[in-house]
């Protein structure tokens, strides 16, 4: 087995290198996706689902979707059914390897009394608080159980009985005899099993007991065949319990756990609980909202998979956590959307203008490309007419210097059409602009070899063909690089207040009118964005995926 040459270089490839040449594992190459279905996928899990399954495609191995769902209290079909829907979108297949760590429920019982009757497991009947106040700290040692030399016997009926529902929740729970001692808290007889009256979104109410991820994850790593257990640097110090269990059940070819540094990302959070927090509270319109994090709110924005994944390449597999530049996610769908995405002309804050030496009735359709980067593209006509709208910010009555825009006694460009000259500006009574008054020069018109040529050039739509839009301006949803770095305040208090600005005014090109839910545009020196699931047949709406440029960058250097 081969890796694949293409792929750069990283300590998991070289670890995995090494096993092959050692001919460990009999030379598979097994990994796996072990999400537990209590929240929506976001951007950092991306990265390891990039990981996982693309070691195993280039060394032409299996990956594994399992869900680590231990917990029936947090965990909903709901969040299942999405794991697979953002797996499959970021273009990854399990093909019919799909599995549940509760599949494995009467495995792991049977093994929990294996290590019972080898006195390495015991049913200790402190409360919780007992047994948390018993563990020690990570420099004093915990103190034993007075429940932990119960005999065997003692031990095995116990045990059965927690299974058969026949004491109550928190009345008993399962641990793993090991060492309180030990410098790592980890190893000071953790918890195994639990009694949780919860009905179970696969099992339904079959278990009142559940087993604990620490006890269940190599575990199930190893019933699978998986080679290599790659997970977060946070599980780092949980990897001597993952041997200990496989070690002390006696079973062969065991997995390798393996950490890396997760994904960090500034100007926003991270954590499942604090996303259900923003979801629950009403911060935000739900898991898919496009200022979220997760997966499915970065497809409804308008991110494309290729754009993930190609971000996922650049951050890189490392050894320790660091932060990423919200910028770089930003760069990859821009380099992305370039290429692919068409370019049309929105007006998001309409002016009137009148040409008022254009016919009265007069319509042109107009010839421009559909994207310059790309030629195969092709090119598309627009209308033009005696009356136009442009962008009120594309219109200064008292122009600053070096504005090249469209200002009394100036001419500009309309983009793939004429030069056009401003020479009244009409208001009403309030002395508010409500119109401007143009001419035009007919020998000026794109593509027709004039030689003209004038610094500004502007996006326009005709107003008797435009098309009426809703667009929504999302943005990061924190102002705060680290929301989080504050332990005296609620990260809740760094949301942006223009994290989402609703323009319910807009005009788009007429083309746009049979636009679908997912169609991505570059709207002409705006920014991209992609028609969004809400839209409907009577209304248009748009997200703006990203702008053109990192604005963030400019109003940080300037507060500078």
């Amino acid at each position: 087995m081969e890796e694949n040459t293409n792929t750069p270089s990283n300590f998991i490839r070289d670890i995995i290198d090494k096993d092959l040449e050692e001919g460990k594992h009999n030379g598979r190459v097994h990994t796996r996706f072990p999400p537990e279905p209590n929240g929506y996928l976001h951007i950092g899990h991306a990265k390891s689902i990039c990981l996982n399954f693309g070691i195993a495609k280039d060394y032409n191995g299996l990956c594994n979707l399992r869900f680590d769902d231990t917990n029936p209290e947090k965990e909903e079909v709901e969040y299942v059914d999405s794991i697979e829907e953002d797996i499959r979108w970021l273009g990854f297949d399990w093909e019919d390897r799909m599995y549940f760590a509760s599949d494995y429920f009467g495995r792991l019982y049977d093994f929990a009394v294996q290590l019972i009757k080898e006195s390495t497991a015991y049913v200790d009947s402190s409360s919780a608080e007992e047994i948390k106040n018993n563990r020690g700290t990570p420099t004093e040692p915990g103190n034993e159980s007075p429940f932990r030399n119960r005999t065997v016997e003692e031990n095995l009926k116990l045990f059965e009985e927690m299974k058969e529902g026949k004491y109550e929740d928190g009345a008993h729970v399962l641990r793993a005899k090991i060492d309180m001692a030990s410098p790592n808290m980890h190893m000071r007889d953790p918890v195994m099993y639990r009694i949780k009256r919860a009905e179970h979104h696969n099992t339904g109410n079959e278990w009142c007991i559940y087993p604990m991820y620490d006890y269940a994850h190599p575990i199930s790593d190893w019933i699978e065949h998986i080679t290599h257990s790659i997970c977060t640097l946070e599980f780092e110090i949980h990897r001597p319990l993952y041997d200990w269990f496989l070690i002390e059940l006696h079973l062969e070819d065991r997995p390798q756990q393996i950490e890396f540094a997760r994904l960090g990302l500034n100007y926003t959070v991270m954590s499942k609980r604090k996303l259900l927090q923003l979801v629950k509270e009403g911060y935000v319109a739900g898991w898919d909202d496009p200022r979220m994090p997760t997966l499915s709110g970065l497809r409804r924005r308008g991110y494309t998979p290729e754009s993930i994944r190609n971000f996922s390449e650049r951050v890189g597999v490392a050894k320790r956590d660091a932060v990423t530049d919200y910028a770089l996610l930003e760069h990859s769908i821009r380099e992305d959307l370039n290429i692919r995405a068409s370019r049309v002309m929105a007006v998001l804050k309409p002016l009137k203008i009148v040409i008022t030496n254009y016919p009265d009735d007069k319509v042109e359709q107009l010839e421009t490309d559909n994207n310059p980067e790309d030629t195969s593209a092709g090119k598309r006509t627009i209308p033009f007419s005696k009356n136009i709208f442009i962008e009120q910010d594309d219109f200064r009555e008292v122009p600053p210097k070096k504005f090249h825009r469209l200002y009394p006694g100036n001419e500009v460009r309309l983009k793939s059409a004429y030069i056009i000259k401003c020479n009244d500006v009409i208001k009403n009574e309030n002395g508010e602009i409500t119109e401007l008054h143009c001419t035009y020069d007919p020998a000026t018109k794109s593509g027709a070899g004039d030689s003209r040529s004038v610094k500004g050039t502007i996006h326009w739509v005709s107003e008797p063909h435009a098309v009426k839009a809703e667009v929504r301006l999302y943005d990061r949803l924190f102002t705060a690089e680290d929301p989080e770095a504050d332990d005296t305040k609620d990260f809740k208090e760094f949301i942006n207040p223009h994290s989402l600005d609703i323009m319910s005014d807009c005009l788009v090109e007429p083309g746009l009118a049979d636009a679908k839910p997912g169609d991505k545009f570059q709207f002409i020196r705006q920014g991209y964005f992609c028609v969004d699931p809400l839209s409907t047949e009577g209304k248009l709406v748009f997200n703006r995926t990203v702008a053109l440029r990192d604005s963030w960058a400019r109003i940080e250097k300037k507060g500078k």
